[in-house]
């Protein structure tokens, strides 16, 4: 082990630093999402959209699964940087990017059974489903990049690095959308040019992340195959990732209830509800910077035992992600109107989403306290308690959904949703004097 460093001060700048260039890199990511779609929208037939979109709605399901891979390794990395262990800092690289490749292997060696039972859940057109397994047969095979580079993302946050994050998601999105135009618009590959274009963005994007970790292999312990392989320290990742894994299917599976019981109250409510669910993913794309702050910095204050420094970077990634949820909530109340007249042109689907617009603004302030929280357990790796919180919040999810759908319609679906988020606020928030705790051990 090596010496901790002084400890640096926990300021607001510091916070920022961290918080920014995800916020920042987190608005690329649905501009290439309309690249996609928009290329793809030259062809002038609905068949290559369709395809383009069921495909990637897989695909991005399956590397889903793998999530906890970032999350996992912030913590631990974050603790492991606190404690000035910087031999295990490097061996975590190692640990990640080896899971990344089997697991990216893995789905290669089975895109056969897995794109079957994708379609056999969300089935489409014989056309449509052709272009799409053509779409992943050539994405598919750089699923050994895009796991990994959870792995890094995860790694370069605990270390404070998020800048190089940014530089990372922007090359990526940059060189895709370049070589979307490239190859359907000039070479008429078509889909596969879309596809094309994703494999080689991931790739590099592995490249640039790992040439962006450099310092790691420069230190022998990144292939001290003793400490990489050490019992106890793969127990632990493992229950880390494990619980979080529980904890993302939990999350998914409100997440499913929700747009189903959706489904039951006609296409247009359904369609308002599909519009409005877009201000819950820009809210978290908003609020993940911070979440993020805390993860790093709370990992890395549990790492040195200092409470002091746990509790003040929990409370200003907290102040500094309620002033983003305030002003979401704002934005929304003052142009929420707006944004649904851009995503829906059908009048009535228009006056559907703006009349449950008011969750929305409330969605931001609500979700503040679980999506914090949910950064500053990461970060102190104490996912017990967010896989226990995320199944009492479903109990209450599923409990309000019994008792307010019957009066109150699509109304009450959205209130179950938003107690959700109460439900998983207040868990954690009982748990926390108990997580500051562990910084005295």
């Amino acid at each position: 082990m090596t010496e901790a460093a002084a400890p640096r001060p926990i300021t607001h700048g510091r916070v920022l630093n961290i918080a920014v260039p995800v916020v920042l890199a987190n608005i690329s990511v649905p501009i290439l999402g309309a690249v996609d779609t928009g290329v793809v929208g030259q062809l002038g037939e609905a068949v290559p959209i369709g395809a383009v979109g069921i495909g990637a709605v897989i695909l991005t399901a399956i590397y889903w699964m793998f999530g906890f891979l970032r999350m996992g390794t912030a913590g631990l990395t974050a603790q492991a940087k606190g404690a000035g262990d910087g031999a295990e800092v490097a061996a975590l690289l190692t640990r990640v990017l080896m899971i990344g490749f089997t697991a990216g292997i893995g789905l290669i060696l089975l895109q056969t059974p897995l794109f079957f039972g994708a379609f056999l859940i969300s089935p489409a057109t014989a056309e449509v489903e052709a272009l799409a397994e053509g779409y992943m047969g050539i994405r598919v095979w750089s699923a050994p990049a895009a796991i990994a580079l959870f792995g890094i993302m995860g790694w370069l946050i605990a270390q404070e690095r998020t800048r190089a994050l940014l530089a990372v998601q922007v090359t990526m999105n940059l060189v895709n959308i370049v070589l979307d135009l490239l190859f359907v618009l000039v070479l008429d590959w078509g889909v596969e040019g879309v596809a094309f274009a994703t494999f080689i963005a991931e790739w590099l994007g592995l490249g640039l992340g790992l040439w962006l970790c450099r310092a790691a292999f420069r230190q022998p312990a990144w292939r001290d195959w003793p400490r990489v392989f050490d019992r106890v320290r793969l127990a632990r990742m493992t229950r880390v990732n494990t619980d979080i894994l529980v904890r993302s299917l939990l999350l998914e599976a409100i997440v499913v209830s929700f747009m189903f019981f959706g489904a039951g109250f006609g296409n247009v409510t359904l369609a308002a509800n599909q519009v409005l669910v877009q201000f819950l993913h820009i809210s978290a794309f908003a609020l993940d910077g911070f979440a993020f702050g805390a993860e790093s910095l709370v990992g890395q204050a549990l790492g040195a035992k200092n409470r002091a420094a746990l509790r003040r970077s929990a409370q200003l990634s907290s102040i500094w992600g309620g002033v983003m949820a305030l002003a979401m909530a704002a934005g929304f109340l003052v142009a929420g109107g707006l944004i649904i007249d851009v995503m829906a042109k059908d009048t009535a689907v228009q006056a559907a989403a703006r009349e449950y617009l008011p969750w929305m603004v409330a969605a931001p302030i609500l979700g503040w306290a679980p999506w914090m929280l949910d950064g500053i357990f990461i970060g102190a790796t104490a996912t017990r308690e967010m896989r226990n919180t995320t199944a009492l919040a479903g109990l209450v999810f599923l409990a309000a959904l019994a008792l307010l759908i019957p009066p109150f319609a699509n109304h009450g679906l959205w209130v179950a949703y938003l107690l959700s988020y109460v439900a998983r606020g207040v868990g954690l928030g009982l748990r926390y004097p108990a997580l500051e705790a562990q910084a005295d051990r």
